[in-house]
């Protein structure tokens, strides 16, 4: 079935120029920054979180997790469901889910009900957030412009990733922690309004049932396997409940993939994944925000706790790290032409490579020029021009029935490879560490320096993959026109 608004069947198509389509595209990017900036704006407040709460470490790894789990687990079913019941309702749907949960964390007085608001943000952003990429690409048409609307949408969920640090400097400098959940309220209902007033409603698949059984398998498979990573940083990776915990979860996922198979109307149609660039460029996502979201938790950590700064100091030390995301992701689409959609991930993850490369040199008494900025700057610029591109592969080739499933699935990769990449380089970081270090935090070094050589290598095996089996620089250019 045609979508009911649709840029494919105007007469006169739509264009970044036009009043109607920049309000769709920023209405659907402020709610993807929105997300994509509780996934680290916490990241700065977990300190005061702690003290506040009484949170164990574990426990502080969760308030991080479990938005990350819920977000990746229910993407699927976000996705599929935008394209079943409208774009529209979904995005205010999540946006609304997303919000209250903002409150309740926000008014949190255990651990436990902040970690389980998160994971109900984490529920709201998973609904909201395919919709986004959907709305975006469906605001314009195929080719250079709509190519332009996917580099603005990456750029906006980087910079929302990446001012995290800042935001939530400033808001516990200045107020407390519980303003890094509660300034979300203004303005969720700000873009709430919005999107009553600039969105329309487009649908596909009348008529399709949603796949509960496939969004329940999955979800759990995802939440269980991550759960056995994180348990590997207290128990090891050989102890039986975690060895239990990881096959659990890989088990339940084997069960998912053997249930879509069988299904008339599953979740996430297998076939998708015989396209090259579908299959190519998620994985790619997938690795790329596995070094990229851990960055942002070692960085922020590394200038708290080993150089001194003050969650405010910490949070400026990064904008120009954000600032470079932004800008790599608006370079990219115009580069793209000339390079080619392969080559330019290529490039981009080569060049992250090498910031993580010169990072894991830093020292407990480095310099703000030679361990945050010069590496940092290389690392997001890099993720940028990364990004762009392969967000344009995996989602040109997508029916308009899979449309919203599709966008799901990419923003599945990139946030799951986030979570399960923080469980690993935290695991890591963690074994690194010397076995009876004291207090002093300049202990801390060797293994955050080991995570981001793990990085760089992730990033290097990342390009050679991206070189073999992403389309050729022919076939990309056919894709982006």
């Amino acid at each position: 079935m045609p979508q009911t608004d649709s840029p494919r069947t105007t007469p006169a198509p739509s264009s970044l120029r036009t009043p109607r389509a920049w309000a769709v595209v920023l209405t659907a990017c402020a709610g993807q920054f929105l997300v994509v900036l509780d996934v680290s704006v916490v990241n700065v407040a977990l300190p005061s979180m702690r003290t506040d709460l009484g949170l164990s470490a574990l426990g502080l790894q969760w308030v991080l997790n479990a938005y990350a789990i819920a977000f990746a687990g229910f993407m699927l079913l976000g996705g599929r469901a935008s394209d079943l019941y409208g774009r529209k309702a979904m995005f205010l749907l999540g946006l609304g889910l997303f919000t209250a949960a903002s409150v309740a964390g926000g008014l949190a007085q255990e651990g436990w009900q902040l970690v389980a608001a998160r994971a109900v943000q984490g529920l709201g952003a998973a609904v909201l957030s395919p919709a986004t990429l959907t709305l975006v690409t469906a605001a314009v048409p195929a080719g250079a412009a709509r190519t332009g609307a996917i580099g603005t949408w990456t750029a906006v969920g980087a910079a929302g990733g990446a001012a995290g640090g800042f935001v939530g400097g400033v808001l516990v400098d200045l107020l407390s922690w519980r303003w890094v959940l509660l300034i979300n309220v203004p303005v969720g209902v700000l873009v709430l309004a919005g999107g009553l007033l600039w969105l329309r409603e487009s649908r596909t698949g009348a008529g399709r049932r949603l796949d509960l059984p496939g969004a329940v398998l999955v979800t759990a498979g995802l939440a269980t396997l991550a759960y056995g990573i994180v348990q590997t940083e207290e128990a090891g990776w050989t102890a039986p409940a975690t060895l239990l915990t990881l096959l659990g979860g890989l088990l339940l996922l084997g069960v998912f993939v053997a249930v879509e198979a069988r299904t008339a109307g599953p979740l996430m149609p297998l076939k998708i994944f015989r396209t090259r660039a579908v299959s190519a460029a998620n994985v790619a996502i997938l690795l790329c925000g596995s070094s990229s979201f851990a960055m942002w938790f070692f960085m922020t950590n590394y200038a708290q706790s080993v150089l001194a700064y003050t969650p405010l100091q910490a949070g400026l030390a990064l904008v120009p790290s954000s600032l470079s995301v932004v800008l790599g992701s608006k370079l990219a689409p115009h580069l793209m032409p000339a390079v080619g959609a392969r080559n330019l991930a290529v490039i981009g993850a080569l060049v992250a490579a090498v910031g993580f490369g010169w990072q894991s040199t830093l020292t407990a008494d480095g310099t703000f020029l030679g361990t945050i900025l010069g590496p940092g700057i290389l690392m997001m610029a890099g993720i940028g021009l990364a990004t762009t591109p392969l967000a344009t592969l995996a989602t040109s080739s997508a029916s308009p029935s899979d449309a919203g499933l599709v966008s799901g699935l990419v923003n599945t990769s990139r946030t799951m490879g986030g979570a399960l990449g923080l469980a690993v380089m935290s695991t890591i970081a963690a074994a690194a560490t010397p076995a009876h270090a004291t207090p002093d935090p300049s202990s801390l070094v060797p293994g955050y320096a080991m995570a981001f050589r793990t990085s760089t290598a992730v990033l290097v095996g990342a390009a050679a993959l991206m070189y073999l089996w992403l389309p050729k620089p022919s076939r990309a250019g056919a894709v982006q026109g």
